[in-house]
């Protein structure tokens, strides 16, 4: 039975896809892409040599955005009716075996609780609980479940809860809204899939109730970007709404998620069944997809987040290192 990401990420702590940004108090401005503005561009990808001239256009997606934002495209809708394809992010899931799914809900009792039922100030250094007190108290007031938690998950709480307060919309950024328009369009869509098998699945999770995890630097690195990155995140959501490329390439945020990331990934707990490998294997699933898609589509549109976009070594430069051509907005 397959298990989707949502519930790898709530058993083994591996979020694999870059958390988004949550605010304090003052509210992000809102992002309205309509009119004169010219929106979100398009990179696109060619193969040199290649006689029949196909194109891979890549919306770059971004997050978190405003939850009632709208944003229209001209260049977005024209690509898509005159594409074969729409290349979706990639979608992970678990394989439990026969006795998986809901058999195992009653071991994911405890999860998220931190081994020998310490306390989060048990487990962080002073300086930083002290930190986190006052977000806390912003953000979940008196919900005291989050202090028996483990550090990235009490990071992560307070990463969701904020960015709800706020009315922002995590993780998908734009993909919900183009996923809607493919269909409208009548646009198959392509979802490049990974399956991983977690052998013995209620052992590894009575394994992972009793692990410590070296997530402090997630913590920390979670509590600075709500303390300190406010105008950087403002920036960067106008940055994207302009489709201003030059000033997204300038304005890197506070490396949260590879932090917390790693923290589950890079661990002895993970390596031992084979999955320390999760995010290359990811991104080669994108790669390939986009490869195939590219030599059998005159036109494919994919989105894919604005980062994994401009990073050295994100997906896009894969496909430069593999010989294509790639062309900002």
């Amino acid at each position: 039975m397959n298990i989707r990401l949502r519930w790898l990420a709530l058993v083994l702590g591996a979020t694999l896809l870059a958390a988004a940004l949550a605010r304090a108090d003052d509210a992000l401005e809102e992002v309205l892409v309509t009119g004169q503005q010219p929106g979100p561009g398009l990179w696109k990808v060619t193969r040199p040599g290649d006689p029949h001239g196909h194109v891979l256009w890549i919306l770059g997606n971004y997050s978190p955005l405003p939850k009632n934002m709208t944003w229209r495209s001209s260049e977005l809708a024209a690509v898509l009716a005159a594409s074969q394809a729409v290349l979706a992010p990639v979608s992970v899931s678990a394989s439990a075996g026969p006795l998986g799914g809901i058999t195992l809900l009653p071991s994911l009792i405890g999860v998220r609780s931190n081994p020998d039922d310490k306390r989060l100030q048990e487990v962080v250094p002073a300086d930083l609980y002290a930190r986190w007190l006052p977000l806390k108290a912003r953000y979940l007031g008196n919900d005291d479940r989050v202090e028996a938690w483990r550090p990235i998950f009490a990071a992560q709480e307070l990463y969701r809860v904020a960015l709800k307060k706020h009315e922002l919309v995590p993780y998908d950024g734009v993909w919900p809204a183009v996923e809607k328009l493919a269909r409208k369009a009548r646009v198959p869509i392509t979802e490049p899939g990974l399956e991983l098998k977690v052998e013995k699945a209620r052992a590894a999770i009575k394994e992972f109730k009793s692990t410590p995890l070296a997530d402090v630097e997630c913590f920390s690195r979670t509590l600075q970007r709500l303390e300190s990155d406010l105008d950087l995140m403002r920036e960067r959501a106008n940055a994207w709404a302009a489709g201003d490329v030059a000033r997204l390439r300038k304005l890197a945020p506070i490396e949260r998620a590879s932090a917390c990331i790693g923290v589950v990934l890079e661990s002895p707990f993970m390596r031992q069944r084979g999955l320390g490998d999760v995010l290359e294997r990811t991104r080669n699933a994108w790669v390939a997809a986009a490869e195939k898609s590219l030599a059998s589509n005159e036109s494919t549109v994919a989105v894919l987040s604005v980062d994994e976009i401009l990073k050295p070594d994100g997906y896009v430069a894969q496909l430069k290192n593999r010989g294509y051509v790639v062309t900002d907005p």
